[in-house]
C-alpha cells in the first residue's frame, strides 16, 4: 500500500449527486463516497484525467484535490456499505450474509453505480419483482453492474444487456460470473445494435437521453411488452412522458426526486 493517495471532493447541486457519483465510478474503477453537495474519490493512481473529465461535463462544479496520508479507507467504505432490500431482492456484498427468504444478488460495490443504493435502481428492481416472468426475453440498456439484468435472470427471464461505456460492460460480466447467473449476449453500445424484439426492456438512464433514443427503445419492445423508464429527475418526467406518449402508462414510482415509468406498448406503439 502507497504512503499517500489522492483524494478529490467534487462539490455539486444536491440534486446531481447521484449521477456525478456514477460518473466518477465509472471512470474510475474507484470506490466513492458522497453525501450532501457532495462526492469523494479517493485513489492511488493519478487523477488529472478524471479531473478533465469532470470539467467537460456541463455542470456546475467545483473539485478539491488534496494529497492524503494513506489509512485503510476501502475498510470504511465496506463498513458504510449496508446490504438493500427492494421487492423480492435483497442486494448485498460478500461481507454482508445472504437473507433467508429473498433472492439474493452478490455485489461487491467498488463501483458505486448499480448497487442498489441509487433511488432509481431501487425503483427498477421494485418493477423487475412486479413485471419480469419466468421465461420473458430482457433487455437492460446501460446496464452499469448488471444489477437489473441479473435480477431479471433469477426470475427466470433470457436477457441482453448493453451499455455505451466498456467499463460498465466487463464489471456486468463480472456480477454475472460472481453470481453464477447467465446472459444471452452483451455488447458495447445501445439498443440500436440489436434487431431483437423483447417482452421487457430496462432503460435506467437519464431523462435527456431517454428522449433522444426513445425510437431504438419503442423499436425493442414487443407488442403488448413492457418498457421500464427510470433515471428520471421528477422535474424533467413530462419530456420523457411526451417522448414515450404514445405508449399506454401503466406504472409510475416515485423515490426521493427520482421518477421510474413502466409502460405498455400496443401494435401502434
Amino acid at each position: 500500500m502507497k504512503d499517500s493517495y489522492i483524494e478529490l471532493t467534487v462539490k455539486v447541486d444536491d440534486s446531481l449527486v447521484d449521477l456525478v457519483a456514477d460518473f466518477i465510478a465509472n471512470i474510475s474503477g474507484d470506490a466513492v463516497e458522497y453525501g450532501k453537495g457532495c462526492v469523494i474519490l479517493r485513489s492511488s493512481e493519478d487523477t488529472a484525467d478524471i479531473e478533465e473529465k469532470l470539467n467537460a461535463l456541463d455542470i456546475d462544479l467545483e473539485i478539491i484535490k488534496e494529497k492524503k496520508e494513506n489509512i485503510d479507507w476501502i475498510k470504511q467504505y465496506q463498513d458504510s456499505v449496508a446490504p438493500i432490500e427492494a421487492g423480492e431482492f435483497y442486494i448485498h456484498p460478500s461481507w454482508h450474509e445472504a437473507k433467508e427468504g429473498k433472492t439474493n444478488i452478490l455485489i461487491n460495490p467498488a463501483l458505486a453505480f448499480g448497487s442498489g443504493h441509487h433511488a432509481t435502481t431501487y425503483s427498477c428492481l421494485m418493477a423487475v419483482s412486479k413485471y419480469v416472468k419466468s421465461s420473458n426475453d430482457v433487455l437492460d440498456v446501460g446496464c452499469g453492474s448488471g444489477i437489473l439484468a441479473l435480477a431479471s435472470s433469477f426470475k427466470g427471464a433470457n436477457v441482453d444487456l448493453c451499455d455505451t461505456d466498456e467499463l460498465a460492460v466487463d464489471s456486468s460480466k463480472d456480477n454475472f460470473t460472481l453470481n453464477n447467473q447467465n446472459y444471452n449476449n452483451i455488447w458495447v453500445g445501445s439498443a440500436n445494435k440489436s434487431d431483437k424484439k423483447y417482452n421487457i426492456v430496462i432503460a435506467n438512464i437519464i431523462a435527456d437521453v431517454l428522449k433522444a433514443i426513445n425510437l431504438e427503445l419503442k423499436n425493442r419492445v414487443k407488442d403488448k411488452g413492457i418498457l421500464i423508464l427510470s433515471g428520471i429527475l421528477d422535474k424533467k418526467e413530462d419530456i420523457v412522458k411526451n417522448s414515450f406518449s404514445n405508449l399506454e402508462l401503466l406504472d409510475r414510482i416515485a423515490k426521493d426526486e427520482w421518477i421510474t415509468l413502466i409502460y405498455k406498448k400496443d401494435k401502434n406503439g
